[in-house]
């Protein structure tokens, strides 16, 4: 049995005025790199700033490793009533009323107090807690099909840019830790998540319709042929994803890492960007995404193009199966499934 002192005594920390207490500072979370639960919660306080422009008053998901990298792991979304009095929390209830008690990030004590529970990801609500109804995000997941390289993502992402400001919204970038690229908008308060998804939506099939070499918004994954799918689903009422600034549960230690549209070069790289790099990045250039809060955007040239597909006869994109269906929606069945069961019938 492990000694109260195996790990070292308790660190107190300071974030945004807030002591933390970080237990068994020493504790390895990454073995690869010998990076320690107290070098996880420095990273936090050194890229502090940029996360909570980010972050502040969001509900989360929390990804644990109670033993570090390699070990069992799981998500929680249920924070105990054990739990510090102090933490703010909120109320999330899934499409099909399921209600959970999950933590807000009122700022960033509540991200240390994270890291000391084994937190290695922090998976992130669309909405701010205050404001459930209105979903303030779009975010287009690029997701490589297999076979393909991160070449295949840094080609799409800037074809996403460019489709964006032809429409007059400005996006802003991440990677996300691991092979893909997120595109984000900031979006204004009026909106909520069914017509955020519908938004995406549109975004999906408008890509893959002007670069079909390139894109798929097909939801099987049967029909996406090598192709880079724009995951219009991560945009569904509940969804939520992977955090900027937050570091990957690889052994590498790699960081969801916001970037400069300028760096979309052959140079870039998600595993380049570990936490001592990260961590620099942000102490010489600052936050890449400052100028996104500043600007939400509407989403209605979007949305006038959706609402002139479904007026033609469109129908609305598979939602995920955990949903219950959903109007205009086509049949929920894979395409060779539903060939299978047509060959049987006949």
């Amino acid at each position: 049995m492990a000694r109260k002192d195996e790990f070292g005594q308790p660190v107190e920390l300071e974030a945004e005025g807030q002591p933390i207490t970080i237990t068994n500072p020493g504790k390895v979370l990454f073995p690869k790199i010998g990076v320690t639960k107290l070098d996880l919660a420095r990273y936090y306080l050194d890229v502090g700033p940029a996360l909570m422009t980010w972050i502040r008053d969001r509900p989360v998901l929390l990804e644990r490793y109670p033993n570090g990298v390699g070990e069992n792991s799981f998500f929680q979304k249920r924070i105990p009533d054990s739990a510090p009095s102090w933490l703010t929390t909120t109320t999330v209830e899934t499409i099909n009323g399921t209600e959970s008690r999950a933590l807000v990030i009122a700022d960033l004590a509540h991200v240390l107090w994270a890291v000391n529970m084994g937190v290695l990801g922090l998976h992130v609500w669309q909405y701010k807690y205050q404001t459930p109804q209105w979903a303030d995000e779009l975010r287009i997941d690029l997701d490589p099909s297999p076979g393909q390289k991160f070449d295949d993502i840094r080609e799409a992402a800037g074809l996403v840019r460019l489709y964006l400001a032809e429409l007059g919204l400005p996006s802003y970038v991440k990677t996300t830790g691991s092979k893909g690229i997120h595109v984000y908008l900031r979006v204004v308060d009026g909106y909520d998540s069914f017509q955020v998804r519908a938004a995406s939506v549109t975004i999906a099939r408008q890509l893959a319709e002007r670069h079909p070499d390139v894109f798929t918004d097909q939801w099987w994954k049967e029909l996406r042929e090598g192709k880079v799918f724009v995951d219009f689903n991560q945009n569904a009422p509940h969804k939520n994803v992977f955090g900027a600034w937050g570091v990957r549960p690889r052994q590498g230690g790699q960081v969801s890492t916001p970037f400069e549209w300028a760096e979309l070069d052959a140079d870039l790289h998600p595993d380049r960007f570990t936490m001592p790099v990260v961590a620099e990045r942000v102490a010489q250039h600052g936050d890449p995404w400052a100028g996104m809060y500043e600007r939400p955007q509407s989403l209605e040239p979007l949305l006038a193009l959706h609402e002139r597909d479904m007026a033609a006869g469109l129908l609305d994109a598979p939602w995920p199966p955990v949903y219950p269906k959903q109007p205009n929606e086509p049949p929920r069945v894979a395409p060779s499934r539903a060939k299978k069961q047509s060959d049987a019938n006949e």
